[in-house]
């Protein structure tokens, strides 16, 4: 009798083929970062609770790829054949906002020992994006680690005119207004001896959730040698592969055993991902060529 209700609910499910990445971010973190004192202008013990839930994420999901943090946003990667809850958009998204937010609240304790918290809890929000080449992919975490490098050149400049320059916001604002990556480097080390390229990599470069070696199964490639272990098969499109089931879960089991590392680098440059061909093929010892 109840059950035309069903008829209400529309499908959501994500095109195939295509690379899937859920970005969340803080809800209100300007306020939340106030409200408990996080140091300007990075706070290590934020980014490190940051980075521990986003390993969380991970260790629970096997099927993601990869993930990338800055500040109070992370972007979680899934292969183009990631077939986890029938690519339905609302569950992967729901998903990861809810297991980050569990694991953000419960690990708190253990980065802000002296700062219980107290409503309003920390809460994100997220959404999915769908990319349908590799190229569209590693642009999207180009822009992002890109924009990490920005902000942060920004935001030090900023807090080293207002902790150690003695300016007040607007007039720090008003000086930074204009100016190049150039200018905000002439100023931190003309002025405050701060040479930023002696800044730690985790601000300047953001962080990088991956599995890591193990064993035989994540081998380092050397750059300009991945054309080697290209799989002809995996530039089929998702219906054209179709993995037996087995295999899909001997390999789910072979990522889920594997390490999980953050690691601070450079994931513009080719050879991140030449180094690493299992990211994009999402198989170990592989990577696919575009089509």
């Amino acid at each position: 009798r109840y059950e035309y209700v069903k008829s209400f609910e529309q499908p959501d499910l994500l095109l195939p083929n295509t690379w899937i990445v859920i970005r969340i971010d803080g809800k209100g973190f300007h306020k939340f970062s106030t409200k408990y004192s996080f140091e300007k202008p990075n706070d290590r013990r934020a980014l490190d609770l940051m980075n521990a839930a986003a390993k969380a994420v991970m260790t629970e999901l096997p099927d993601i790829v990869i993930a990338y943090g800055i500040s109070d946003e992370y972007s979680f990667v899934f292969h183009k054949s990631c077939a986890l809850f029938e690519r339905r958009s609302s569950k992967l998204v729901t998903t990861i906002v809810s297991i980050f937010t569990a694991y953000y609240v419960h690990l708190w304790s253990s980065f802000f020992p002296e700062t219980p918290l107290s409503p309003p809890l920390p809460s994100f929000d997220g959404r999915a994006v769908q990319y349908p080449s590799m190229q569209n992919l590693r642009d999207y975490m180009s822009w992002r680690q890109v924009d990490c490098h920005i902000n942060n050149l920004y935001n030090t400049t900023f807090w080293a005119l207002i902790q150690i320059g003695g300016l007040d916001a607007k007039s720090a604002e008003k000086e930074l207004s204009g100016s190049m990556a150039a200018d905000k480097n002439e100023i931190l080390f003309s002025r405050f001896k701060i040479n930023y390229n002696n800044e730690p990599e985790i601000y300047k470069k953001g962080s990088v959730v991956l599995r890591d070696v193990s064993g035989s199964q994540y081998e380092l490639v050397e750059p300009g040698s991945a054309s080697e272990v290209i799989d002809e098969d995996l530039v089929k499109t998702v219906e054209q592969v179709a993995l037996s089931k087995t295999q899909e879960e001997n390999d789910k089991k072979r990522r889920a055993k594997a390490r999980i590392t953050v690691q601070h680098v450079d994931i513009i440059k080719d050879e991140f991902w030449e180094r690493r061909p299992w990211l994009l093929s999402n198989k170990p010892g592989k990577i696919p060529k575009e089509p």
